[in-house]
């Protein structure tokens, strides 16, 4: 079938998948302190490895929001020449980019009338989304409309099980999401957050381990009662310039399901704005979340 698949560059992704399925983006700017930079495409490792070493020496970062005029200039080239477009953005419980593509839509309808721009909310983010761009892909590439695709994703966003491992409390404090107390104390403890993606796509802190050995045991434990192989055998372990940790994980899950392929990526800048330096995630396909 003919049309365009898009994504947040928020994503993370095998990167020999993107450019074999000729994988679009909607670029996405990030700050590093007075610097801004322009993300058009998932960055080198080098490149990954650099920005974390400036967040590891304190340099502040942050991320701006995708406004719906930037959304209408990337579709609307796609539009004038009635190439249809399947767009996954990051979590509507994370960003308001889900809502600003909407608009979008409704802004280049009022220009060309009815846009075949099908725009799906993936509650999830990271490895989750590469994890769902590669089915869309290959749902494409059997023929399934665009219509159809769009409706599967919706019916399976919620299949993809994120588990998430936290090494920087300050990124967590500075999100709201523990006090500095809390963040002072755990970090003098060696404590390691596990958070997931929640259904409604927020994120949510499900266990607080002592050390990389019991937090790694426990993401673990939490992909063998979850992991659903009717959805395919690839798994995303992400990480912000651990790569290190990120082998020992992946031998892990080898270990106990050696028939998988399992991804080693590096974590967006987009996202490792809010998560800081070290962060490992497991992402697969599973239960449904709730």
């Amino acid at each position: 079938m003919n049309y365009e698949i898009f994504s947040d560059v928020s994503l993370d992704i095998d990167k020999a998948f993107m450019e074999q399925n000729e994988v679009h983006f909607v670029p996405m700017e990030y700050m590093i302190g007075e610097d801004t930079f322009h993300c058009e495409r998932p960055e080198s490792d080098e490149m990954m490895h650099n920005y974390y070493d400036k967040l590891r020496q304190a340099i502040p970062t942050r991320t701006s929001q995708i406004a719906p005029f930037h959304y209408v200039s990337i579709f609307e080239p796609y539009v004038k020449e009635k190439k249809p477009i399947l767009y996954l953005s990051l979590s509507s419980g994370l960003s308001n980019t889900y809502e600003s593509a909407q608009m979008a839509v409704e802004m280049l309808k009022e220009t060309y009338g009815q846009v075949d721009v099908e725009v799906v909310d993936s509650l999830g983010a990271t490895g989750g989304m590469g994890l769902l761009v590669e089915a869309a892909c290959k749902n494409r590439d059997r023929g399934m409309s665009l219509g159809d695709n769009a409706a599967w994703l919706r019916e399976n966003v919620n299949r993809v099980n994120y588990w998430f491992k936290v090494e920087d409390l300050m990124y967590l404090k500075r999100g709201g999401r523990i006090s500095a107390a809390t963040a002072v104390i755990g970090t003098a403890l060696n404590i390691k957050p596990i958070l997931t993606i929640k259904g409604d796509g927020k994120l949510d802190t499900i266990a607080k381990k002592r050390g990389d050995s019991l937090a790694l045991k426990y993401m673990i434990d939490l992909f063998a009662e979850s992991f659903d192989a009717s959805f395919g055998n690839t798994v995303y372990i992400c990480c912000a310039d651990c790569l290190e940790i990120a082998g020992k994980l992946k031998k892990m899950v080898l270990e106990l399901r050696p028939e998988l392929e399992v991804k080693i990526t590096m974590l967006s800048p987009i996202i490792g704005a809010h998560t800081g330096p070290d962060m490992l995630s497991l992402i697969h396909f599973g239960k449904a979340r709730e």
